[in-house]
Formats: structure tokens, sequence, C-alpha cells
């Protein structure tokens, strides 16, 4: 529980030197400007956080890193920006539960051996000087608040965290430092300019990505809940290997192989969100739906997965891919028979074609035999209640799907 955690996080100016290992912990792909995009269970914001952007506000973003390391660093981007960024106030600490920060944990971070704020040009990113930090509770959460002076113009944005966080009413001023949740009223169920989360891990760690779309950024899944099939993933890692490997999730919702649609392509968004992760060794690549329901062929949507694995290999990355789960009965684009057969192709091509580096059999683990559609206890939605909609599976689903990965092929 977080009341036992005992944490100390402290300030930490020195430069990165070459034997520094930094490994991603937490990712969040960014997908284009804020309100774009596909939030989950979002409150209204428009009077809070406008089209516009922020202005002169402090968030507290609620990130769980996937371990926990004896120095951290941040990175923040406004790839999507057209004006600088300023941001100042900016700390660190352990979530202690709804906007607050557990006592004595909140640290202040700094930027360029030492400055208390950073402009982040537009199209750039910037990291963070490395923290000081020791923790012994691996499922600790962390706040990372910033304050973003004057007006920040259109934000970078990852819009389906599927966790709450929070922030100040606009002119509220810089608030990060302070530990209570009382500058904090509004809540929003996205992330904003943060996209990385680093430490400094011991070397040999392997940093397993999660490519994909909706279903790897976990639509219909628990809200808080960190049951999205790569979080069930990390927990069966971290159980057979301790802190050997770890998970990060690059899934946009409604992104595509080939196309734009939720944000960049996959492809196009190759590099920044893949080979631009530090550590990393594997590839789970689960996509290709919505470029079905975009009108794809299956020969198209095979030749851009044959293209991203050849990429990942020059680097001697490691590539699992991932069968595409049924989408039957579910949208008129994409629950068709006639897409159904084209999803059924491009499976067997992945199991068989002899490309990828192992398989991480989905659609086996999550179809129902009798209607070809998801099974139904995989239907009702665990996010915002109902039936679901028949094309994201749900937490159970999630689990089975993450179950179905075959741990040898990721060691």
């Amino acid at each position: 529980m977080v009341g036992r955690i005992a944490v100390l996080i402290l300030s930490a100016s020195a430069c990165v030197n070459a034997a520094d290992n930094w490994v991603a912990v937490w990712a969040a792909s960014p997908h284009g400007p804020y309100p774009s995009g596909n939030a989950v269970a979002q409150p209204e914001l428009k009077d809070i956080l406008p089209p516009s952007g922020a202005n002169d506000q402090t968030f507290r973003l609620i990130v769980k890193p996937d371990l926990w390391g004896k120095r951290m660093r941040l990175r923040f981007t406004n790839v999507f920006g057209t004006q600088p960024v300023t941001l100042d106030g900016v700390y660190a600490g352990v979530h202690a539960g709804a906007g607050s920060v557990l006592a004595h944990t909140n640290r202040a971070v700094s930027f360029d051996r030492g400055k208390s704020s950073v402009t982040v040009a537009p199209g750039k990113f910037v990291y963070s000087d490395p923290v000081a930090m020791a923790a012994t509770e691996p499922a600790a959460k962390l706040a990372i608040s910033f304050h973003v002076t004057g007006a920040s113009g259109p934000l970078t944005w990852h819009a389906k965290a599927m966790q709450t966080s929070y922030l100040t009413a606009p002119n509220g001023g810089s608030h990060g430092a302070e530990e209570s949740s009382d500058a904090f009223p509004f809540t929003t169920t996205s992330w904003y300019l943060l996209d990385d989360v680093e430490v400094d891990a011991p070397h040999g760690t392997n940093v397993i990505v999660a490519f994909g779309d909706s279903i790897t950024d976990g639509t219909n899944s628990t809200l808080n809940g960190d049951d999205r099939w790569p979080d069930f993933l990390s927990q069966r890692l971290h159980a057979a290997l301790g802190n050997r490997a770890i998970v990060v999730n690059e899934g946009i919702g409604g992104n595509k192989i080939l196309g734009v649609g939720g944000g960049p392509s996959a492809l196009d968004r190759l590099d920044r969100d893949v080979l631009g992760i530090p550590g990393i060794r594997t590839v789970i690549w689960l996509e290709g739906i919505n470029d079905l329901g975009a009108g794809s062929s299956a020969e198209e949507i095979i030749e851009g997965l044959r293209k991203g694995v050849a990429r990942l290999h020059e680097r001697h990355i490691k590539v699992i891919g991932a069968t595409i789960t049924s989408a039957l009965n579910s949208t008129p684009t994409q629950g068709t028979p006639a897409v159904d057969a084209k999803r059924k192709a491009i499976n067997a091509f992945i199991r068989n074609g002899g490309v990828f580096d192992g398989v991480a059999d989905f659609d086996a683990a999550t179809i129902d035999a009798k209607t070809g559609a998801l099974r139904p206890e995989f239907q009702p939605s665990s996010s915002i209640g109902g039936p679901g909609d028949r094309l994201h599976p749900n937490r159970a689903g999630y689990q089975a799907m993450a179950k179905s990965i075959d741990l040898k092929v990721l060691q």
C-alpha cells in the first residue's frame, strides 16, 4: 500500500555519463494536438482546458513506471505544438491517492544542469536532469507535476491514458511543489506533454515495447486499473524474471500501419516511438484492424508489416507478431465478413510467413469458435460499463491475451 512505501526522491543535476544505462520504464505515444483523439471517460474540459491549450496552469500527471531505479529522468515533448512551451515548477513524487503526493517525496526536477525551467520548441523534446531516487514498492505510481507558464498554444497529448490525472484552473499558477490536492480540483483521463520516463537500470535490462492501436492502448479496460494486455504481460514477466524485463506501451487509439489516423501511421512513427525508446530489445506488434476498416487490402497490410519488421531487424530488435483479434459484427467498417476474411489472411501470414521472430496468437486466445466473433465474456466494457463494442476486449479479454504469450520468446 502507498502509505507503507518507504521512498526518498532527491534532486540531482549530475550530467549523464557514458556509464549510464537509461531505459524507458513508462511511455505514452503523442499522436496529435489536444483535443484531437480518442479519450475514454474524459470529463468536459472546454472551460478548464480549452482547445487553444493551457494558460498559467499546473498539471499533475499520474503514471506507473514498470521499474523503479536509483535515478530517473523525464522527457517532455512539443512535437505537435506550434509555439514554444515553457515549463517550470516541475516536481516528481510518489502518488498517494487522488491528486495528492505522498508526504516528503515531492522533489524539484531541473533541466540543463540545474535550471528550474525549460522551454520546449515546436516539434522538439527535452530531457530533465537526472533525479536520484530510491523506492521499496515497485507498484507505486509517480505524480509528475509541472506548470505551463503563460499560454501554451496547441498541446501535444496522449488522449487515452485510462488513468485519472489532475489539473488546476486556467490562470491557477504554479502548484507542483504542493503535496495536497487542494489546488487540483479538475480531472482528466489523458496525458499532456510528458511522453517518456526513464531510469538508470542495470545493463542487460530488456525493454519490450507493445506497439499498436487502441487494443494495445487499452480501450475497454478499467480506468485506473492498469489492466491493458501490456500491463498483464508486465505482471507475468516480473513474476518470472524479476526486473530483467519491462514493458512500455506505445499504443494509440485509431492508429494504422499505413495511413494517418489516430496519429501518424505506425511506419511513420516507428523511429520516434520504437527505435527512439532507450533499452528496447523486443517489440510486440498488434495492428491492422483500422487499416482494414479504412479499405486497405490484406496484401497492402502484409507489405507494411514486412517493411516495419525489416527496419526493426536492421537494429537487431526482436519482433513478435500479434494476430489481429476478431471485430466481426462490430462496426460497419470493421465488422463485416469481408473484412474478417482479410483479417484471417493477415493472421495466416503472421503465424506462418517466416517474417516474425515469434507469434502472440491473440486471435486464438479471444475468438469464439462458434460465431467467429470475440468470446461473449470478453465483450462487456470494463471502462464505462455496458455491452461493449464487439471490437475491443474487456479486462478479462486483455488478461487472456497476455496469458497466451509464451514468455520464452521474450527472454
